[in-house]
């Protein structure tokens, strides 16, 4: 069983909801600046550290050693602040993805820096439990962490209102996927396993990542593109999971996040 010690972070999104102002919603100058950039990944604790800081943390607390950060072509502030500031635990590269065509699409951008190796693939504004992502590391084969959700619910700062944002995975009794169906919106009766998009991959997820089609919302979406690939044989192993994720998705969710980060002690 060969371990699988590099990831490839998300951060090249436009961050439209995290764009929009929310009434009554209390951020600092820092905060707020990063917000309005739409750079979730950049947004600090109430200690000052970036949201990205703790993500790369728990990476490297996983067992994750060399990390690549797809970015936008105008996130240049994430790349001048490590460049500033090199984590120690972790070796970090960049690749730009040139327009935001979707999560697939930044797969294939990493493409060249990923080579033959096995990757971890996961959202820069969703801080993981280390159990998952050395879950990941040691499987020795594709797979995901499927989340309890009411655990998810529970242990999360996500509502149950928002559940349905998230795909929603179908399990064989081996623990294998059968099936996920991205933004499922209130239909709690789909399934009771979660996706908060935090993957394992060998090469075979490529030729979906290429093939897979626009989705509603106009982009090249990975959830999709692991559909593709199920339907095409490709073998995906869940890992299940009782645990929370911190999520990021709108400015609602900084305040609360901000805070319960600022105790965590973390060396990227």
């Amino acid at each position: 069983m060969i371990a699988c010690t590099t990831a490839v972070v998300l951060a090249a999104g436009l961050g439209r909801r995290m764009r929009r102002d929310a009434d009554g919603t209390a951020l600092d100058l820092a905060q707020a600046a990063a917000a309005a950039a739409g750079m979730k990944a950049m947004i600090p604790d109430s200690r000052g550290r970036p949201f990205l800081d703790h993500v790369l943390s728990s990476l490297a607390d996983g067992g994750v050693r060399d990390v690549c950060l797809a970015i936008g072509p105008d996130h240049d502030a994430i790349r001048e602040h490590y460049q500033r500031r090199p984590p120690r635990r972790v070796e970090v590269s960049f690749v730009v993805q040139p327009a935001p065509r979707g999560t697939a699409d930044a797969m294939l951008t990493a493409r060249a820096w990923i080579g033959d190796r096995d990757i971890l693939v996961l959202n820069a504004d969703n801080l993981y439990p280390v159990t998952a992502i050395s879950a990941l590391v040691e499987l020795g084969a594709p797979g995901c962490v499927a989340f309890d959700r009411a655990a998810l619910i529970r242990e999360s700062n996500i509502e149950p209102a928002r559940i349905g944002a998230f795909a929603v995975l179908t399990l064989r009794p081996d623990d294998t996927l059968t099936d996920i169906v991205e933004k499922p919106g209130d239909a709690p009766a789909v399934g009771n396993w979660i996706s908060m998009n935090i993957w394992r991959f060998d090469q075979n997820i490529f030729s979906a990542c290429r093939d897979v089609s626009l989705s509603p919302r106009g982009e090249y979406e990975l959830p999709l593109a692991v559909a593709l690939a199920i339907s095409r044989g490709m073998r995906i192993h869940a890992v299940r999971l009782r645990a929370g994720v911190l999520d990021l998705s709108n400015r609602g969710d900084i305040a609360d996040v901000a805070r319960r980060l600022g105790d965590r002690e973390i060396q990227p």
